[in-house]
């Protein structure tokens, strides 16, 4: 009787779990967020390792703001948003690096007059032409709401990103360490960084489903600090990121079906909490491991 108790008490947890787990999904949107949500936390980890190791933060912060306009005159003109969004992130690199070339104007002052000129210009566009984008999913992401062709979309893209990045891995990574000796051995530091530059837009356009415009640069950034945090090998900086960014993206749109929440919001808290608990438990790097190491040995005298 007694064992019989013990074994009722522990499968009531057990089916709570597995009902707090499963009925969300009996509904298709939650379906298809999760979908799509797996797939931008798996892109966005791996281009976020690089991104980190390059210093490329603000860079990315300013492609994400910076498709706005190409997102509105997308919906206007009646082409996919995602190719209105993926012209204005290249054009905007482009104007970066032209600003930084051809004045005095150095690379974080160019980034910050492109990305909020930009913005801005498609804060206008959105307030100056009659239509009915909701400006709200485009700043903040709407995963609850992505229709069978935006996840045909997503997937594609994602796919595409991933392979590119994957393929070139290894070029990529000696490029991020030295570019001076990728140069030297035959591989061109323009070409692969045309590749990030292309790869980080086409991020941009598929996270925008998720998290929107302002958010996205967190899913571009912290996945990379977390693995970056806990190990010194790409190859499992690269596995960290990844589990950290796809948990946060399913467990975030989870938080955000049962308390009623934002979504996009909901899945950057989760990803930035995780970096918090990482940035001070980290074995080796964390806040209390170094303070651990920097106090000063205690000399015992007999």
């Amino acid at each position: 009787m007694i064992v019989e108790s013990a074994q009722l008490a522990g499968a009531v947890p057990f089916a709570a779990a597995y009902e707090w787990i499963t009925q969300p999904l009996e509904f298709g949107f939650m379906q298809r967020a999760i979908l799509v949500g797996v797939v931008i936390g798996a892109v966005c980890a791996v281009l976020s390792c690089w991104l980190t190791l390059l210093g490329w933060s603000l860079l990315g912060d300013a492609v994400s703001h910076a498709v706005l306009p190409g997102v509105v005159l997308g919906y206007v003109i009646g082409v996919p948003l995602a190719a209105g969004a993926f012209v204005f992130g290249i054009g905007a690199v482009a104007l970066i690096g032209g600003l930084n070339r051809t004045s005095r104007v150095k690379e974080d002052a160019a980034i910050g007059i492109v990305f909020t000129g930009l913005f801005a210009l498609g804060l206008v566009f959105v307030s100056a032409i009659p239509s009915d984008i909701d400006l709200f999913h485009i700043l903040f992401g709407n995963i609850l709401g992505v229709s069978d062709s935006d996840i045909m979309q997503v997937l594609v893209i994602g796919i595409l990103t991933l392979a590119a990045l994957l393929y070139f891995r290894r070029s990529i990574v000696l490029y991020s360490f030295d570019p001076v000796h990728a140069h030297a051995i035959g591989l061109s530091p323009k070409w692969l960084e045309a590749l990030l530059l292309g790869t980080m837009a086409l991020t941009v356009v598929i996270a925008l489903q998720a998290v929107g415009i302002v958010l996205v640069v967190a899913m571009l950034i912290t996945p990379g600090a977390i693995g970056y945090l806990l190990t010194d090998r790409f190859d499992r900086m690269l596995l960290i990121a990844t589990v950290a960014s796809v948990f946060s993206c399913v467990a975030g749109t989870y938080i955000s079906y049962y308390a009623d929440i934002s979504t996009g919001g909901s899945i950057v808290v989760t990803l930035t909490t995780i970096f918090v608990i990482t940035y001070v438990f980290a074995p080796r790097n964390g806040l209390l491991a170094r303070r651990r190491t920097s106090l000063p040995a205690v000399v015992q005298t007999p």
